[in-house]
């Protein structure tokens, strides 16, 4: 059976100030699991996308392999795409960034996809400064293969095979800033409130935008033994308050910045979640990596824009590269004769 989306749509809706309604910017009907965190990441950037009025034929997006390397298919039917080998999303969107320096660029990968297979060319993106955004939707497990444990699991949580994880989690936020990120950023899949205009600004950003989203899986989190079990929450009832999340629908919350936010998971577990306040700083990447840090110690997550550099220099200006795309460029730029090349070729003796 085949499912498509409906072509009508109400003639009143709100337009952008391209003309657009957030319809230009839907994709595919999703063929996650119904609730998948991954699908409140979808719509918010589709919703960014569509605030800020870019039009569509000048965003590409690009992903690797797993649930989230899927995503890119579920938004923005009308932009560029790549769906690359398993963790080579980086080196396409290198490339792609080079050539043509005037589209946006997205990059959608997975915690495995990211922090496994892909963190040799993940830690070169960030190196190189390239102008992107890049979000990773972070559930800890490897969902398209049955739930294995994945590189960010918590220490201590139980697979469902039944495997005890024994190696600490690797934090992506803190090892973004740690390399050098100029835009770092961390975020929950159904808090579309702070995500969305997280997105925003990371689009606007000129240079390589780091987001990492904790985003619940709904099938393979719960078990005895993993820290997103009803097990784990039995033990915090005392500490914390619990709402009921019905399973298998999408899970949002809405909480004001410098609180903290407990969030049911479909697996009856919790996740605490920390918004940081206006006087936090984000331009000072020590005191960002130490407050990480301490919301960990404390069992919370922080979320929020944790820093942010605007002084930055992007690949592109690093390179020295034309202004213009170099897709653009044509012959007699590009070979501009044997005299110009002598005259290089002689300043570098």
């Amino acid at each position: 059976m085949s499912y498509i989306k409906p072509k009508f749509r109400h003639p009143r809706l709100p337009t952008n100030r391209l003309g657009y309604t957030v319809a230009d910017y839907d994709g595919a009907i999703s063929t996650l699991c119904a609730g998948c965190g991954h699908d409140s990441i979808s719509a918010s950037i589709r919703n960014a996308c569509f605030a800020s009025s870019i039009e569509p034929h000048r965003i590409a997006k690009l992903s690797g392999i797993g649930c989230s390397s899927k995503m890119p298919t579920y938004f923005l039917g009308r932009s560029h795409g790549f769906n690359s080998v398993h963790g080579r999303m980086p080196s396409v969107a290198t490339g792609a960034s080079l050539a043509n320096r005037e589209l946006t660029y997205i990059g959608v990968s997975g915690d495995g996809d990211t922090a496994s297979i892909g963190m040799g060319q993940f830690i070169h993106l960030i190196r190189r400064n390239v102008n992107m955004t890049y979000i990773v939707a972070n559930n800890g497990c490897y969902g398209l293969t049955k739930g294995q444990d994945s590189a960010t699991a918590d220490l201590g949580s139980v697979s469902k095979l039944g495997s005890v994880n024994p190696f600490d989690g690797i934090d992506l936020a803190s090892l973004a800033m740690l390399q050098g990120a100029s835009f770092v950023a961390r975020s929950f899949s159904g808090d579309k409130d702070q995500l969305e205009p997280l997105i925003r600004a990371a689009m606007a950003h000129k240079g390589f935008a780091f987001i990492d989203v904790v985003s619940p899986c709904v099938t393979f989190n719960n078990h005895v033994g993993s820290t997103k079990s009803y097990a784990e929450t039995r033990e915090h009832l005392d500490a914390m308050p619990v709402d009921f999340v019905p399973m298998r629908e999408e899970i949002h919350t809405q909480y004001a910045e410098g609180t903290s936010q407990s969030v049911t998971l479909h697996d009856g577990s919790v996740i605490h979640l920390h918004k940081a306040d206006s006087s936090y700083r984000s331009d000072d990447r020590t005191g960002a990596m130490n407050a990480v840090q301490a919301a960990k110690d404390e069992g919370r997550i922080l979320t929020g824009l944790l820093f942010l550099d605007p002084n930055t220099q992007n690949l592109n200006q690093n390179l020295k590269l034309a202004t213009r795309p170099l897709n653009e460029l044509g012959k007699d730029e590009l070979c501009p004769g044997s005299k110009v090349l002598n005259s290089i070729n002689e300043g570098l003796r």
